[in-house]
């Protein structure tokens, strides 16, 4: 098969959920000898020079890259929301730049499919109809008004949460007029598939989790790090990431931390606003370290990973990670959604204060808890989130549907 793969972001380097779901896909897909292109929005948040991309990686897949200002400012948001009926998030994505990219890439080549890794790249789809007889598959990462939607659950500003319920209202809008429009659907899990078809959704659709390679450098880590060694991994500038640290913060970490002085938490992460890292800076017993070079080096002095999320949508790649690394989870149920995960098995479960403390004080004084966590969260990872098997499901169903 010939694949066109659409991306809002750089898949290089993969340092966030996005970036790893799509080209981990990627590279799996070429494993099924297929030709696989990438044709990607690179944005200043997300740039990177294509001849700093490995030639282990552009050597199986053909990159493409197109500069595209997708930079946030309160008046473009207040713009949009006054003159467009288009949500913020989407609008900032259209580009005739890379629309006309995406027709000379088209005009060039026979693809059998083009995939869009998210919603906001459906605006193009058509475009892929006029130039190009591919089935269209959308990726589906998440479900992006679920997201607005528990963010507006958890806002105290009133304005704010009034944008935000605006803004859900919106994308889901958005979401509803591109239905059925795309050929096939490819939710990343199968709760996101269950709601597309909930919405209306008639197409056949494959669940493509995002697993790891046999390889991957978090399955070879020792499960020898610092104990409990409690730790939080996450893009700083993603929203959720922002509000579900700080609710740990505030009702649970600053309780349990009276009763176990001795503890630490360490939190690692790229781009957090200076507010929020002066905030991070000054908490008691909380070490922040911002944006580290390596993740896996970082995991492995660890012990305890805590995955706070109150909202967001889709899965958590560095659950995966975590898991795969052998580390014990505490998380809420938004955190571990899609991943199947089972409390006290694998991962331990706390969606209260209460429940978070209690979590956190049964790990600590309990070294052989931990231990049994860890070898099954591994053993869960190798036998559901197989890359190589994973692509080859997904190069079967397509194959099925190009026919």
């Amino acid at each position: 098969m010939r694949v066109l793969i659409l991306t809002n972001k750089m898949p290089y380097p993969p340092r966030d959920g996005g970036s790893i779901a799509s080209l981990s896909l990627a590279l799996s897909l070429c494993q099924n000898k297929n030709h696989v292109e990438i044709l990607s929005m690179n944005t200043s948040k997300h740039y990177t020079e294509l001849s700093s991309i490995p030639k282990e990686i552009t050597n199986k897949v053909k990159i493409h890259a197109v500069k595209i200002n997708t930079d946030t400012s309160i008046f473009k948001a207040l713009t949009n929301l006054v003159f467009s009926s288009q949500p913020y998030n989407a609008q900032r994505f259209i580009s005739k730049n890379f629309e006309n990219k995406l027709i000379e890439i088209l005009e060039k080549d026979n693809f059998d499919i083009v995939q869009l890794e998210g919603l906001y790249l459906c605006p193009y789809i058509k475009t892929i109809r006029k130039h190009s007889n591919a089935k269209i598959s959308l990726r589906a990462h998440n479900i992006e008004h679920e997201i607005w939607e528990r963010a507006t659950l958890n806002e105290t500003n009133t304005c704010i949460r009034i944008y935000k319920k605006n803004l859900a209202k919106r994308i889901k809008k958005f979401k509803l007029s591109y239905l059925n429009k795309y050929d096939l659907l490819v939710p990343i899990t199968e709760r996101d598939g269950k709601i597309f078809n909930e919405l209306g959704n008639t197409k056949p659709q494959q669940v493509t989790p995002t697993g790891i390679n046999q390889d991957n450098k978090f399955l070879k880590l020792e499960n020898n790090g610092e104990f409990p060694g409690f730790f939080h991994i996450g893009a700083l500038d993603w929203i959720p990431n922002q509000e579900g640290l700080t609710w740990f913060i505030e009702n649970v970490w600053n309780i349990f931390i009276k009763d176990n002085p001795d503890c630490k938490l360490t939190v690692a992460g790229r781009n957090a606003p200076v507010l929020f890292e002066k905030y991070l800076r000054n908490c008691k017993n909380i070490e922040y370290l911002g944006e580290i070079p390596d993740a896996a080096k970082f995991i492995a002095t660890q012990s305890v990973m805590i995955v706070p999320l109150l909202s967001g949508s889709g899965m958590r790649i560095k659950i995966i990670e975590g898991m795969a690394a052998g580390k014990t989870i505490i998380s809420t149920s938004i955190g571990s959604e899609g991943i199947s995960t089972t409390h006290e098995k694998n991962i331990l479960i706390a969606n209260s204060s209460v429940e978070f403390l209690t979590s956190l004080n049964k790990i600590k004084n309990n070294r052989e808890l931990h231990n049994s966590i860890s070898l099954e969260a591994r053993k869960f990872i190798l036998e559901n989130f197989d890359n190589d098997k994973i692509a080859q499901n997904l190069n079967d169903f397509y194959l099925l549907h190009i026919k």
